[in-house]
């Protein structure tokens, strides 16, 4: 039995495939996305809850044509976790499917959906998942983050991010050496790096402290240098700040 999610941005197209989803035996449950987007949110508290938690997926039945993140897209990032769900791709274009396969798609099945061709794609999911024991999910590396970029994995060292900036979903992760862009939120990083020294220091900087080198003080604005870059520490933050920059000397 298959804990499914039906992703499309077409919201008759995903409720026919809800339908055609929930009416088959080898469908556990099944829920819908309309975007990428919120597809990716879903699949990430599936990762987080484990394979046999409340939140687990099994496979993503999805739309590739979408606005903003399309399927494709999506499916790349998904290959880079540690133990995905199964990938169906159901469109109306026969033009991806070389790229679908090379992701690794279960299946491809075209618009109009049938019946009959959809559950063919369930019973292909179906054997896969019972022919492949789940794949036990480590715990991350504490110190390395892996970041994808052309299909190629890097790991960068926590230790030399000198500060984080929010780009929407995303953040974009800082070193001496580049920047590094993953689908991880600001607020996920603060919390998982506080206590290795990664401050707030505005609604979108988050920043480590060896990295500072200077702090700037200027008419009633505070700023501080991170490398070759100088970033305005907003008001609510500047007090915590400056407290722990002097906790931090004093050591």
């Amino acid at each position: 039995m298959l804990r499914a999610l039906a992703v499309d941005d077409e919201r008759p197209s995903l409720e026919e495939l809800l339908y055609l989803l929930d009416a088959d035996p080898h469908i556990a449950s099944v829920e819908g996305a309309g975007d990428a987007t919120e597809a990716l949110r879903r699949v990430n508290r599936a990762i987080a809850s484990g394979p046999d938690g409340p939140d687990a997926l099994d496979v993503v039945f999805l739309d590739i044509q979408m606005p903003g993140l399309d399927g494709l897209e999506l499916a790349r990032l998904l290959s880079g976790f540690a133990a995905p769900p199964l990938i169906v791709f159901v469109t109306a274009h026969e033009d991806f499917a070389v790229q679908a396969f090379d992701l690794k798609a279960v299946d491809y099945v075209l618009k109009p959906v049938r019946a009959e061709r959809l559950a063919e794609a369930v019973r292909r999911a179906a054997r896969l998942r019972e022919a492949v024991p789940p794949v036990p999910v480590s715990e991350p590396d504490p110190d390395q983050l892996p970041v994808g970029l052309g299909g190629v994995t890097r790991f960068v060292a926590v230790d030399d991010i000198t500060h984080v900036e929010a780009q929407g979903d995303y953040a974009r992760l800082h070193t001496a050496h580049g920047s590094h862009l993953v689908r991880i939120p600001l607020s996920t990083l603060e919390e998982r790096w506080r206590a290795r020294g990664f401050v707030r220091i505005h609604r979108r900087h988050l920043v480590a402290l060896r990295h500072i080198t200077e702090l700037r003080l200027d008419a009633g604005s505070v700023s501080v240098r991170v490398g070759t870059e100088e970033l305005q520490v907003s008001r609510r933050h500047a007090r915590e700040l400056k407290q722990l920059l002097m906790r931090r000397s004093l050591r």
